[in-house]
């Protein structure tokens, strides 16, 4: 009956594994790692074929299960070898040439130990060599086994998860054939039958991994101290075998092969619900780092990581943003996080984020008080220890704004100051397993912060020089066009002092009309050139102003090129400078006619909203997506337009943050766009004297 299930197991087994290899052969020219892994399968499949037909003891058996093995291991250290050089990766090397030089003997020992099967006492010495090696090689190769997942990037995890689990069970059940086979010196003919169907069960791992594909990026990690308690865990289990085979023998009969397999069964039932969860993995961590470190983190290690994402600029990189965010969260573990600025207005606003579950908290309120505290502590909040929404640190407390405070995520919130300046705030999830921050926490984040803080000021300056040289570029073609306009100007003064005398002639009218369409062909194409957004209108202080004359003002000129609408509360009152309201305005009102289609009308609106008054200018074009309006709208010579120079609404928010308001966006692609400005209020009574004064 063993016979019968060993065969069929084994030819199954075959029959998989050779099927993976000739589905695999049309990528052996992929990579190093894609032909090693298919040489593997078929190695593992030429083993099962000798073991089904001449029994697992032959020699033939023997040197093939030796090849399966170099083979697997050979792919492992195709995947290990894209890691870098340091000493540790030396070390790994050294590991697999031992492990190679283990296998090497078994080899030796696999092909002549069939030859001294008459010789009882030499083939029993050959045996028992033979399967303490067997033993060594499949706990050496659960090591490394680890260390190739632990070295694997975290991205790439998830492609390497599965082969890698699918080996770590064929060599723990190696481990248990060998470690019962020498310990109990007894026939393991039933495990060695099941073998075939042991292997034949992990090949849906092996064939989901490839068919998932991906590139197996490796970096090196803490993991020197993980792979010793690698080695303890397998060192244990031999220990609890032992100790259990020779209480099972004291009790005799039957019960030595249950117990044995009792106990295989309760393991391999708790690695396959302990292994894969990431929770657990993560409590592991953690106990380990308390229990066996002197501190929680590896500080080099965590720096030189840090400094990898921060400076990893360039093509399909990530903006500074995200790095920032996943360079902090990686620190300690954290899923995702969110990066904050403060603006013009003492408020938070969302800059960046990063892999964070579900919707993003929506920053609302003045957070000055909040941003000062942070400036002046350096504090790094610890969400699970406030208490009522406020903060204390040193005898001072504030309040932690509540769109802040309140979301379940937060974890961890690290101020990036640069210069006693805030420049940012990194709000990290919590990690798998949630803990209190302690004195490390504090200190990486604080230092990291800095860091980081020094990078976004770095970034901001070049910006700031990058705009600067762009409106040095922009001075230099004015100063050109400047003299064509001159040369314009000086032509059309001719034409008027030459039509007081001939007028009247038919060939002076058909050559100034000719002239005329030359100089508007080239002042079209000056400002094409020049592009919107360049005003010398002399700033006045502000004063009360009907805002509803201001947008009849504006509505009147633009309705002779486009549908323009009025709507809302004409007698609204604010404090502003007129010319430089109509200015903002006409800038936003022409960006409106520009994006909607010719027979819609671009609406405005006005109204009043607390304390201030608002002018909604809304339009139904092609809209803005959320990354533009948060990174690049306000930005000089940012445009979505072909033709635009992207000056008018930076121009436009410019002025209205001279007059001590503020401009508000809402923009969904292909749904339109609403830009609202927003100005203190005035007294309604004093805005129509003031405007007569003004006429």
């Amino acid at each position: 009956m063993i016979g019968l299930i060993g065969f069929w197991s084994h030819a199954l087994a075959a029959v998989l594994y050779g099927a993976l290899a000739l589905w695999r052969l049309p990528r052996w020219n992929q990579d190093s790692s894609n032909r090693r892994l298919t040489a593997a399968f078929a190695m593992t499949s030429a083993w099962a074929i000798f073991t089904a037909f001449l029994g697992p003891y032959s020699s033939e058996s023997g040197v093939a299960e030796s090849g399966r093995n170099i083979a697997f291991l050979a792919f492992m250290y195709s995947l290990s070898h894209t890691g870098l050089e340091d000493d540790r990766q030396r070390a790994v090397k050294i590991v697999y040439t031992v492990l190679a030089a283990v296998i090497g003997l078994q080899l030796v020992i696999g092909g002549v130990a069939p030859e001294f099967m008459h010789a009882r006492r030499v083939y029993g010495a050959l045996e028992s060599a033979g399967q303490m090696i067997g033993l060594t090689v499949a706990a050496g190769a659960l090591v490394l086994v680890h260390n190739v997942y632990g070295q694997a990037a975290p991205d790439s995890r998830s492609s390497i998860r599965l082969p890698m689990l699918a080996l770590a069970a064929m060599w723990a059940y190696d481990l248990h054939v060998y470690t019962v086979a020498y310990l109990t010196r007894a026939s393991v003919d039933d495990l060695m039958a099941m073998r075939g169907a042991i292997l034949a069960m992990l090949v849906p791992l092996f064939a989901l991994a490839s068919r998932r594909g991906g590139q197996w990026r490796m970096q090196l990690s803490r993991a020197a101290t993980f792979q010793s308690i690698s080695v303890l865990a397998i060192l244990f289990y031999l220990i609890l075998m032992m100790s259990a085979t020779r209480v099972l023998e004291l009790v005799g009969g039957h019960w030595v092969r249950i117990g044995q397999i009792g106990i295989m069964f309760a393991m391999t039932v708790a690695a396959l619900v302990f292994l894969p969860s990431g929770r657990m993995r993560a409590l592991a961590r953690v106990l380990l780092a308390k229990h066996l470190f002197e501190h929680r983190y590896d500080y080099r290690e965590e720096w030189l990581r840090f400094a990898r994402t921060i400076g990893s600029a360039g093509e399909g990189e990530a903006p500074l943003g995200e790095r920032v965010i996943k360079a902090i969260a990686d620190m300690a573990d954290a899923p995702g996080g969110l990066l904050f600025v403060p603006d013009d207005y003492g408020r938070l606003a969302l800059s960046a984020a990063w892999n964070w579950r579900g919707a993003a908290p929506e920053p609302s309120g003045e957070a000055g008080a909040f941003i000062r505290f942070l400036e002046s502590k350096g504090f790094v909040l610890d969400f699970g220890g406030i208490r009522g929404g406020v903060v204390r640190k040193n005898g001072e407390s504030v309040a932690v704004p509540a769109w802040l405070e309140g979301f379940d995520e937060s974890w961890a919130g690290i101020p990036l100051l640069h210069n006693e300046r805030l420049v940012g705030l990194v709000v990290v999830a919590h990690p798998p397993v949630r803990r209190p921050l302690d004195w490390e926490d504090f200190d990486l984040f604080r230092t990291a912060g800095v860091q980081a803080a020094t990078c976004l000021a770095e970034a901001r300056g070049q910006e700031a020089l990058a705009n600067a040289q762009r409106f040095d570029e922009f001075n230099r073609r004015f100063a050109f066009i400047i003299h064509d306009v001159k040369n314009l100007v000086s032509q059309l003064s001719l034409i008027i002092r030459n039509a007081e005398r001939h007028a009247d002639k038919p060939e002076f009218r058909e050559d100034m009309i000719a002239t005329l369409h030359s100089s508007v062909k080239k002042m079209n194409d000056l400002l094409a050139r020049l592009g919107r957004g360049s005003s010398n209108v002399e700033a006045e202080p502000v004063r009360t102003i009907a805002v509803g004359q201001a947008v009849a003002a504006v509505a009147e000129i633009k309705r002779r090129v486009h549908p323009v609408e009025v709507a809302g509360e004409t007698g609204l009152a604010a404090l502003a400078d007129p010319s430089r309201l109509e200015q903002a305005m006409m800038h936003l009102v022409q960006n409106a006619i520009d994006a909607s289609p010719p027979d819609a009308p671009v609406r405005i609106l006005c109204e009043a909203r607390g304390g201030e008054a608002a002018i909604d200018i809304v339009d139904s074009g092609c809209g803005m997506s959320a990354d533009f309006v948060r990174n690049r709208l306000f930005q000089p010579f940012a445009s979505t337009k072909e033709m635009g120079f992207g000056v008018g609404a930076f121009e436009a928010r410019a002025l209205i943050a001279a007059m001590g308001g503020r401009i508000e966006v809402e923009s969904r692609e292909g749904a339109g766009t609403r830009f609202t400005l927003l100005l203190p209020r005035g007294e309604k009574d004093s805005a129509p004297s003031q405007q007569r004064d003004a006429a």
